[in-house]
Formats: structure tokens, sequence, C-alpha cells
């Protein structure tokens, strides 16, 4: 029953598809017997492999339902998705850390959907410090080309960042599906399994949401990456289309 089952809140778009955004997570969240809720940061029009439009949802609206279910449930984990910006981004997890310190948050930075559509510039924020908004943040789930922009400096063997980095390798040509997880003083390969696997709209929303489940199951944080890269092979793995099924 759910009301035995922690509960889980993911924050991102609605895409109406279900390959991505929040239907993708609460599909994720309920394979792994949590109790998922979702807040729709923005309203798409798109297919698996077409974007035509965002609207985004007011931050105040955003926010006042957020202080709602934090107000009457015990919201383990919060998964993050696309955020307009990075002022948004810092509203967002400021309010639940003030709500309750204690509930851990993941974040999957997209930047960028598969169709190369741009849901945050990071260089109209440069203002803002993005490592502070880090200090807040449990893990961060970016792909290369996301850590590229968001860390300049990064480099392969040590974590200076205030937070933990899960950098995917979906993106990695030279050691394709080869994720790095990067602690405060370890970095822990996670290597890729022999499944044929096949690329998938969504991919990240579903590990990240994996992961996110995985904590508030009581996990760690090595544990929760570890069992959300069998959960995603067995996705990318189920379909050779860009959509695929969600089973345990």
């Amino acid at each position: 029953m759910s009301k035995d089952r922690p509960y889980v809140l993911t924050i991102a778009g609605l895409d109406p598809s279900g390959g991505a955004g929040i239907l993708a997570d609460i599909k994720t969240f309920e394979q792994h017997k949590v109790c998922g809720f979702a807040i729709s940061t923005a309203n798409t029009i798109q297919t698996e492999n077409q974007f035509h439009e965002i609207q985004w949802t007011d931050l105040g609206f955003v926010i006042r339902s957020i202080e709602t279910l934090f107000l009457n449930y015990k919201i383990s984990v919060v998964k993050i998705g696309i955020a307009s910006s990075l002022h948004d981004l810092n509203r967002i997890v400021s309010t639940i850390k003030l709500l309750s310190p204690l509930t851990k948050i993941v974040w999957d930075p997209v930047l960028k959907s598969t169709t190369k559509f741009e849901f945050m510039n990071i260089e109209d924020h440069l203002h803002i410090d993005l490592n502070k908004i880090l200090s807040k943040i449990d893990l961060i789930t970016p792909n290369s080309h996301e850590a590229e922009i968001l860390f300049p400096d990064f480099t392969s063997n040590e974590n200076k960042f205030s937070t933990s980095i899960l950098l995917k390798g979906g993106h990695n040509e030279k050691a394709l599906g080869k994720d790095l997880l990067f602690l405060k003083n370890e970095v822990l390969e996670l290597l890729p399994s022999e499944k044929n696997c096949f690329k998938k709209h969504g991919s990240g929303c579903v590990l990240s949401s994996s992961i996110a489940s995985n904590l508030a199951l009581n996990q760690t944080l090595k544990e929760a990456c570890k069992n959300a890269k069998i959960y995603i092979e067995n996705y990318l793995s189920s379909t050779p289309t860009l959509i695929g099924y969600h089973y345990v």
C-alpha cells in the first residue's frame, strides 16, 4: 500500500509522449515501489523525436505546490528536471531545504532536449553562484556535454564541487556507457553490461528518478547509482525505438 512506501517527488516538465519528464519519472517511481508525486515546471508540445513548444509554469505556482505537498507529506527525496533558469532552480531547492532540511535532492541538469531545444542557458546566469546551489543538492547527473557547460574546469580525477556528481557515459565516445560517480574523496566507475542498449528519449530522466527512488528506499548513494544503472540498461534494451518499456 502507498502509505507504507516512501514519498518521492519529481519537479520537472510534462512531456506528452511520456518518454521524458514527470510522466517518465512517475512510471519509474511505480516500478521501484515508492509513492510518487509530481509538480510540473513546464508544459510542452513534443514527441520522442520532435520538440515544438514550451510553456513555463509560473515560479510562484511551483513554489506554492511544493509548500502544499511538504506541509502534508514527509517527502524523502526530490528529483528535479528542467527549470527555466538558475534563479528558479535556486528558489526551488532553497524552498525544499527550508521546509525539510533532511530531504535529499537529485538534479538532472537537462540543459537541452535530445532535439537540441535549449531549456537553460547557463551563460545568462554567470552572476549566480552555482556552487552555492549545488551545496544544497545531494547528487547531480550531467552527461559529458552538460558537465562541460556547468563545470568548465572539471577534471576526471577529482571532485572539488559541493555535491556528488554522476557523470553519465552515454555520450562518451571513448568509453560508451561507462559512468563515473564522483564522491567527496572517491571516484567510482560504473561499467556497462553486455546488454544490447538503444538510444532512448528521456533516458536521463529515467536514470535520475531511479536513483531518487533507490535513495528513498534507504540505499546508499553508491548502491542507488549502481542499481539505477541496472534499471536504465533494462529500459534501454527494452525496445529498439526511442521510447522504452518500464519493468523490473
